[in-house]
């Protein structure tokens, strides 16, 4: 810090000599700011920062904001205990815009301008598969809460590690279901991107598997211009089983194509946004009967521990249910804390170790990861809303409800 050379300055500082035992103000005032800029670092150094990127807007805003609304949840729980290693957690986000782009670079400022100790993942495999281009590079764990493309996992990785089970296992469920009934002719929608194609190839893997028969498989990039296009197609193809994976602003658009041609199959099935708690309010009664995949639902029957206060301290926190978006965030956090109390520092290497070998259980249920860091201790879910309510329908076990199924193809 500069100090201005005035005339006063130095008549001040003769008088300050006398004073202070030949000790200028000055010398003294440097002396005190050099001891508040050490206190200021030893204090930072009883921190855990920790950064990640959310969308503020975009197509992913609605979820990211899930995830970082976990992500403050499990800081607040932690700081309330007192830290971790004594130390309080200190949570650092950028908007990323929805942007893979703006991602990289974000991440980049993190690691090596912030120097966070720990990075958070963003929303979604597209936005992940960006951050961890630099996370790998930097040799920092990623825990990646909301990307399940399984694309992402058959990439060389080696501090990256997925919550979600992954993309291409969404609809095992709903198609167990649906060979279960008179049903067999299904077609697929699908976004091309990472996400999407993943868990269409999936669909398209299980329906053979199944012995059910595919009759209409096809891709979108522009769904204002391209889905309208496909309803007839669609209708006409013998479609009675019919799965659509896209962002959630393209599965609402979806919905309202099919109720403007009256088509509605037997058997429908949503990614992502049936999951959602305003799901029915947005959809009105078109909902009943639509199925979704979810990796894990608001319901106190969930059999894992700490579901009940996740799901009220969500609630008070933030004043809606949480989603499963949340849920996994908050997982990542109970996962990154066993992990730093296991190996007893934040070591990156040995927090690496220890989660590639971990096998336990959070609140989302089990982790445990393959040597490629893909998840495989998880399985998804799947709901269906029915009278106005959504009910976990697969597996057995989690049931609230059968599953059931239209007799008519028209709405």
């Amino acid at each position: 810090m500069q100090v201005p050379e005035s005339g006063v300055n130095k008549d001040m500082e003769k008088i300050c000599e006398k004073s202070w035992g030949g000790r200028s103000m000055i010398h003294v005032a440097a002396a005190m700011i050099f001891m508040f800029l050490s206190f200021g670092l030893c204090n930072a150094q009883q921190t855990i920062r920790i950064g990640g990127t959310v969308s503020l807007s975009g197509p992913y805003t609605q979820l990211s904001y899930m995830s970082k609304n976990g992500y403050e949840l499990w800081a607040k729980e932690v700081n309330e205990r007192g830290g971790i290693l004594g130390k309080k957690i200190e949570l650092i986000f950028y908007d990323d815009r929805s942007d893979p782009d703006v991602v990289g670079q974000l991440y980049e400022k993190l690691i090596t301008e912030d120097k966070v100790d720990l990075v958070l993942s963003p929303y979604g495999s597209t936005l992940t598969a960006a951050a961890i281009e630099v996370t790998e590079k930097h040799k920092y764990i990623m825990l990646a809460a909301a990307a399940a493309s399984g694309e992402l996992w058959d990439k060389d990785l080696k501090y990256a590690f997925g919550i979600f089970s992954a993309a291409d296992r969404y609809f095992i469920g709903f198609l167990d279901l649906v060979a279960r009934q008179e049903i067999k002719n299904v077609g697929v929608v699908f976004r091309n991107n990472e996400f999407n194609v993943s868990a269409a190839a999936g669909v398209k893997r299980w329906v053979d598997l199944f012995g059910l028969k595919l009759v209409f498989f096809e891709r979108y990039a522009d769904p204002e211009k391209e889905l309208p296009e496909m309803m007839m197609k669609i209708r006409s193809s013998g479609v009675e089983c019919l799965v659509f994976c896209g962002n959630p602003p393209d599965g609402y658009f979806f919905i309202e194509q099919l109720k403007a041609v009256k088509f509605r199959p037997p058997a429908l099935a949503i990614s992502i946004i049936p999951a959602y708690s305003d799901f029915y309010d947005r959809v009105g009664p078109f909902a009943e009967g639509i199925f979704g995949p979810s990796q894990w639902e608001p319901d106190e029957s969930m059999p894992f521990p700490g579901t009940s206060k996740f799901i009220k301290r969500f609630l008070a926190q933030t004043g809606e249910e949480p989603s499963y978006h949340a849920c996994s965030a908050y997982a990542v956090g109970q996962v990154l804390e066993k992990s730093i109390l296991s190996v007893g520092s934040i070591d990156q290497e040995k927090i690496r170790n220890h989660i590639a070998k971990l096998d336990t259980v959070t609140i989302m249920g089990r982790f445990k990861v393959d040597e490629k860091g893909r998840q495989i201790g998880h399985n998804p879910i799947l709901i269906q809303w029915q009278n106005g309510v959504k009910e976990i329908v697969y597996p057995t076990k989690l049931q609230t409800a059968p599953a059931i199924f239209l007799k008519t193809t028209l709405n």
